[in-house]
């Protein structure tokens, strides 16, 4: 039978205001409340305290509890407290037991996984927590005792589910308690709320009422979604591509007539760039809304540049100030965060409507590629990197594995505790030493002598003169210079760098600029995780034994000279760079008509494709005068295309291993010849069931009486594509083809789904009908792929398909795809086919 004995021989109520409290009678229910309390007490710990039996079973948890499976926190297993302790908040006078100040750090209700008195009784207790920061599972674990100890020790553990946050700190992001909005230090010195309740986020839970506009009520902050840094970027379907911007992460809120602009630690910055970014805000058509995404500054590059953001911030000058945006977590009262991010980017998009290019506020848009190919891109144009995002994923606050980043140079945060003067007049700086915190201590990386300006370095001596300090804050011993002087650690620097050495010290640095949106202790070394794709393999060297030909009858000559043309583009396969153009000189009859003055994009692997490879769009210096160029109206990029054969050749010697075609020539950029549907099939779907879906496409594009052939992708499906007469715009053919997909689905809905997330396609069909937007690609007809196997896109007859024939059946230069060459061309007559698109 619980008690409260303990808890009340150890307490004066005449001094203390903690309630006296009584056992509730409220019966024997498993669960109940939870709460923990932060408690400034001789040590800062947090108390855990689990409804059970009428009290509230109670635990020190000296470190506080941690998101990270990997850690284990002691927990002291205390006095049971009264029911009506839980909503406690105060100074406890100093001299009492527990004399300090408390608050309610969270709270919420518990569920154990079996009988609580007996799990207590084993010393394992399994359980679930919903509380506004605490979520999923957890584990308190009894400690064997050692001889001679008193304490009942125990293990708090976060159990490794979706709620977990492996290297975040949810103690140092969210300090405050959920009852009052104060911290205990505010309690300390006699704050109060002022009978204010802290508004606070429940997960997946909408907001209630409706707000009149220009008198809404104020919104919480939602502690933002960081991305975990990997050494590569993921590859899959499953994973969207963004480009990782150089600026300020912003949180933008409507409420009725009021904008506000919060940092990633929620700090109101809205008076920083007050202008043209909050004047586009307040312009969306909403009642309310909550936005993430990063201010910005272009360089004339049109790549974001933070030293330009810290300039034009110092300079107060707001009008380079451009807010890209790329989720929508709240819109019009409704919580957005538990639905897919393809959903919830979709949603953004139509709030946003049709902004200017010149507009301060911006889609940040993001590509399906795959994720290697993608960062090698954003690489080459001298971007940051890339952050990942499952597209099925919902919005979940702090870093976890849902959004990943990887960056083209090592890039991140320091603390800086010193610097060297400069012995030249007027320099002020000549390298700052900077450090990061593990173990509770500063540990120092090394100097960083570049990337100051005058008034940067200037500003710069200005701030740490005064911070300076008698004594170093680093850890261990530094190597010392001239005149060296130390500085408060207080003080966050963004640094560019080459690499780290084996003592963790930072080689070829460069200042950035200063991090006024992050603490100074919460700057640790980042460290990149294993990615979530697969890892390639090593590329040969060149000079290895050449594939053996296609065939010795090519029917397509070139004057381009390949370099290196016994380079293995596929290894295990040993098909060389001349190996592919033998293959394309085959071929080039039957593929000239689709590739030939047509928008292209490329993958290129110039190492095969165990190595870097690359998606392409645009032109870039270096390229073959073969490779041809014309300006895209819309946005003034380069487009790619060729003529003839030379310009094929010249792709293979830039190391092209697959190309893929826009749905239209260069001379009608705006009038799709073709619609594709792309059958994706879920992991462990039957290839059987793949060939019946393109059977399906073909009976009811038969019904509308609209032409369709059909080849393999290379891969793990089909494509089924209809030729048209270009007539119809971009917008009539994707709403065909998207309604069409849609019709598909909702007439076998266990067999096909036409969303995107992966979620959505379990055990599925995904009836890709996404190809068919302006700028969408899908791989040539006798393109090769960048597939095991050195597989080929071939083009078929239906009578084929029902015959069995596989996705990937056909490789360069093997029997099948000579044998389907020998044969008449199933797509001989495609563009004669075609018909003009009629909707409805």
């Amino acid at each position: 039978m619980a008690g409260l004995e303990q808890y009340q021989a150890k307490r004066d109520f005449r001094k203390t205001t903690e309630p006296t409290g009584k056992v509730s009678r409220a019966g024997k229910k498993a669960g109940g409340i939870f709460v923990i309390h932060k408690h400034a007490a001789t040590r800062l710990h947090y108390d855990l305290r689990l409804e059970h039996d009428g009290v509230l079973w109670s635990w020190a948890v000296t470190r506080g509890p941690s998101l990270d499976p990997h850690e284990k926190r002691l927990a002291v297993h205390v006095e049971d407290h009264p029911i009506d302790y839980a909503p406690f908040e105060g100074t406890i006078p100093k001299g009492e037991y527990g004399g300090g100040s408390v608050i309610v750090w969270d709270e919420g209700t518990w569920m154990p996984e079996t009988d609580p008195a007996k799990a207590m009784k084993k010393g394992h207790i399994g359980f679930e927590l919903k509380g506004h920061k605490l979520h999923g599972r957890w584990h308190l674990v009894r400690l064997k005792s050692r001889s001679g100890e008193k304490r009942d020790n125990w293990l708090l553990i976060k159990s490794d589910d979706a709620a977990a946050r492996p290297g975040e700190d949810i103690l140092k992001e969210q300090p405050k308690s959920v009852k009052s909005g104060l911290t205990v230090e505010e309690v300390a010195e006699g704050k109060t709320a002022k009978g204010k309740k802290a508004e606070v986020w429940h997960s997946n839970k909408p907001a209630a009422g409706k707000a009149k506009a220009g008198h809404a009520k104020r919104l919480g902050f939602i502690e933002p979604s960081l991305a975990t840094l990997q050494k590569d970027a993921p590859s899959g379907e499953e994973w969207l591509h963004e480009v990782k911007f150089d600026g300020y992460r912003m949180q933008g809120q409507l409420a009725g007539s009021e904008v506000r602009l919060l940092t990633r630690a929620g700090l109101d910055w809205t008076g920083k760039f007050d202008g043209p970014v909050t004047a586009a805000l307040a312009s969306l058509k909403c009642r309310d809304a909550i936005i993430d995404g990063e201010v910005v500054v272009l360089a004339d590059s049109g790549v974001s540049s933070f030293a330009l953001l810290q300039a034009d911030l110092s300079a107060r000058r707001a009008d380079r100030f451009v807010f890209y945006v790329f989720d929508l977590m709240r819109l019009n009262g409704q919580d957005l965060r538990s639905e897919p991010l393809v959903e919830r980017k979709q949603a953004l998009a139509e709030l946003l409507g049709d902004q200017s290019e010149q507009s301060a506020l911006r889609f940040s848009d993001h590509f399906a590629e795959p994720g290697k190919v993608m960062l090698q891109h954003v690489c080459r144009m001298g971007l940051e990197g890339v952050v990942s995002k499952r597209a099925d994923a919902p919005y979940r606050s702090g870093r976890g594995l849902t959004w990943v980043k990887s960056k083209c140079t090592l890039r991140q945060e320091f603390v800086v505790g010193g610097y060297l003067p400069s012995d030249k007049t007027g320099r002020g700086l000549r390298s700052l030493l900077v450090g990061y915190h593990e173990g509770g201590k500063l540990h120092y990386a090394g100097r960083v002598g570049t990337g100051f300006s005058g008034k940067v370095a200037a500003d710069l001596k200005k701030r740490l003169d005064d911070l300076k300090a008698k004594a170093s804050p680093f850890s261990a011993a530094v190597p010392k210079g001239k005149g060296l002087v130390w500085v408060e650690p207080e003080l966050v620097g963004e640094v560019e760098f080459r690499s780290w050495t084996s003592d963790r010290i930072i080689r070829h640095a460069s200042f950035q600029g200063l991090r006024e949106d992050k603490p100074a202790e919460e700057v640790v070394q980042e460290k990149p995780k294993q990615a979530t794709g697969k890892a390639g393999s090593n590329p040969k060297a060149d000079g290895a034994k050449a594939a053996p030909r296609a065939t010795s009858a090519a029917t397509a000559k070139t004057s381009v000279k390949l370099s290196h043309p016994n380079k293995l583009l596929w290894p295990d396969e040993k098909i060389s760079k001349q190996g592919l153009l033998d293959h394309y000189a085959l071929v080039w009859p039957r593929m000239e008509q689709f590739v030939v003055n047509r928008p292209l994009s490329l993958v290129r692997a110039p190492d095969g494709i165990g190595g870097p490879r690359f998606f392409q769009k645009h032109a870039s210096a270096g390229m073959h005068d073969k490779i041809l160029r014309m300006k895209d109206p819309t946005d003034g990029e380069e487009i790619l295309f060729i003529r003839d054969f030379d310009g094929l050749a010249a792709l293979v010697q830039y190391g092209v291993v697959e190309v893929h075609i826009w749905g239209c020539t260069v001379d009608e950029l705006e009038k799709p010849d073709q619609i594709i549907f792309d059958l994706d099939p879920d992991e462990g779907v039957d290839v059987k069931a793949v060939r019946e879906a393109a059977l399906d496409i073909r009976a009811r594009l038969d019904e509308l009486a609209l032409p369709n052939l059909v080849k393999t992708s290379g891969g793990k499906g089909y494509h089924v594509v209809v030729p048209l007469k270009p007539s119809a715009d971009w917008e009539e053919a994707k709403t065909f083809a998207h309604d069409f997909a849609r019709a598909l689905e909702q007439a076998a809905p266990d067999r096909y789904t036409a969303t995107l997330s992966k979620k959505a396609r379990t055990g599925k069909i995904f009836v890709d009908y996404l190809r068919n937007g302006r700028g969408s690609t899908t791989v040539a007809p006798y393109s090769s792929r960048a597939k095991k196997g050195a597989t080929v896109s071939m083009p078929l007859t239906w009578a084929e398909i029902e015959a069995g024939l596989a996705p990937n059946a056909f490789a360069i230069g093997d029997k099948a795809s000579l044998k389907q060459l020998s044969q008449a061309d199933p797509w001989a007559d495609f563009f004669k086919l075609g018909k003009l698109l009629k909707r409805g």
